[in-house]
């Protein structure tokens, strides 16, 4: 296992480069075994992981520019571990699921490589190494939006990478600031996440580098007023872009947040937490009422999507243990949901080509297993109890509620108004009577479609009920970053939010 992070972050790319001597109608098979093989070696991974240990673990590093303290520099942590897991299961299950057919090989081979680039970023902490994943993960998403999507492709696929790409070159103008003022304290050039922790810089400075920050990992996620390039891209991706965009890519804008602005920046961080929690609150509540006024399927559950983020973002800023491991548990659920949500749009769009929720209507009568999938899903959307979706909005808006009871109140009215545009979606297309003659015929899902479809209902019910295994080992990392932004606060007034944020219990 010396190098098993490595491993795990090259071998889709390396395996992504044989594809292009694979015959055509053996390249499917030949993806869903790369993708098979990088999720056992992540399973492999949590196996051998050390859950008692709070810092960094199997780390690597190799010197790429030592005069400018430049190195690939790649570890894991209990923050980490299981964000890489979902990457490589969410891959796999997307490329099982695939019902694409045009240039299949070309498809596969972009999906390779956009693994590398996102399990990459999961686990680097060079910030130089890490952006350059970062914006490497644009490339291939670009080209299976520009050329699998639909009609208004080009124009969904430049959005997204101009709002994203610009985001992040004033995030990489922070970064080199950042190695700049380590070099002015120290004499030595170093853009280590693990050297930068020891940094205690001056509030004003803090503030600047959080807004750089800020506008990198905003857009990604995206946060209000950013998301508009999120609907164009996910109703014109393809349904195995759409599912890794909404299950992987949105992630590492909150999670960019945890490692780098909540430890590097934790006296901005402490003064942005008002604004963030309204930015929130308009992304939690507008867009689920702009998902309510949708007609097309695709369109209710991207809206929806920016919704739960901004459930994540609240707990990402609640400062304490609670929120924060409730967020990032909550993106391993919003992964999980929101790809199966997509997936299964893509399942009626394939059968169909269309969207549109007018079309539908009695679906339940010829696919039952399709909307018996469908509800579980849905009930996890809402965050019914038992289920993974409850787990980690219960907890995010637990752990904000210590710091503002009135803005949680508030973000609690995304599960009213989730339970109000899904259900009347489900109901309009699952329910009434069979009128469309063009559905009466529709066969119900089955084969590779139930082969990439049950093992997340089986993991909505399994961790819904039982997320211990996931919450033991984040909440360890969490409170070690916690103590970390507590010792780092150059304010008292930060100190003291911090410690009192803690000071009600800790999550078990």
């Amino acid at each position: 296992m010396e190098h098993i992070l490595s491993i795990l972050i090259f071998f889709p790319a390396v395996a992504a480069l044989i594809g292009f001597l694979v015959q055509k109608e053996s390249v499917r098979a030949y993806a869903i075994a790369v993708s098979a093989i990088e999720f056992l070696l992540s399973i492999g991974l949590w196996i051998v992981f050390d859950n008692d240990n709070a810092g960094m673990q199997f780390m690597e590093m190799l010197p790429i520019i030592p005069s400018y303290g430049i190195n690939y520099l790649v570890a894991v942590d209990g923050i980490s571990l299981f964000l890489v897991i979902l990457t490589t299961f969410m891959t796999m299950i997307s490329l099982i699921g695939l019902t694409e057919k045009r240039d299949l090989k070309n498809l596969v081979i972009s999906v390779l490589f956009l693994e590398m680039t996102m399990v990459a970023v999961f686990l680097c902490l060079d910030a130089i190494i890490f952006y350059l994943f970062w914006e490497l993960s644009l490339v291939p998403m670009l080209y299976i939006i520009g050329a699998w999507g639909g009609n208004l492709r080009i124009y969904a696929s430049i959005k997204f990478f101009l709002y994203t790409f610009t985001g992040s070159l004033v995030m990489l103008v922070g970064m080199l600031f950042l190695g700049y003022v380590y070099y002015q304290t120290t004499g030595n050039w170093s853009f280590s996440l693990l050297d930068w922790n020891m940094l205690l810089l001056p509030f004003d400075m803090q503030l600047w580098l959080f807004v750089a920050f800020f506008l990198g990992f905003a857009i990604k996620v995206p946060m209000v007023p950013f998301h508009t390039w999120l609907p164009y891209a996910h109703g014109q991706a393809p349904t195995i872009g759409s599912v890794i965009l909404a299950a992987v890519l949105l992630k590492m804008g909150t999670y960019g947040f945890i490692r780098f602005s909540l430890p590097l920046f934790p006296d901005a961080t402490a003064y942005f937490v008002i604004p963030m929690a309204i930015l929130a609150l308009i992304a939690i509540i507008y867009t689920a009422m702009v998902a309510y006024a949708q007609e097309d399927m695709k369109q209710v559950i991207a809206y929806s999507s920016v919704s739960h983020m901004g459930v994540i973002i609240l707990g990402t800023f609640a400062l304490n243990v609670e929120g924060i491991g409730g967020s990032i548990f909550l993106m391993i659920s919003h992964g999980i949901v929101s790809g199966a949500l997509f997936m299964l749009v893509g399942v009626i769009y394939d059968r169909r080509h269309t969207k549109l929720i007018s079309e539908f209507g009695g679906l339940a009568k010829v696919m039952p297993n399709y909307a018996t999938i469908f509800a579980v899903m849905l009930m996890a959307s809402v965050g019914l109890p038992l289920t993974i979706g409850f787990v980690g909005e219960f907890l995010s808006l637990l752990g904000f509620f210590k710091t503002s009871p009135v803005l949680t109140l508030l973000a609690g009215l995304t599960i009213i108004l989730g339970a109000v545009y899904m259900l009347v979606m489900y109901k309009k297309v699952f329910f009434g009577p069979l009128n469309n003659p063009k559905n009466e015929k529709l066969h119900d899902a089955k084969g590779r479609e139930l082969v990439a479809l049950i093992p997340l209902v089986a993991l909505v019910v399994i961790l819904g009920v039982y997320p211990k295994p996931i919450l033991e080992p984040v909440n360890k990392s969490v409170t070690a970053l916690v103590e970390i932004m507590q010792l780092k606060a150059v304010n008292e007034t930060t100190k003291a939010k911090i410690l009192s944020a803690n000071s009600i219990g800790e999550v078990k």
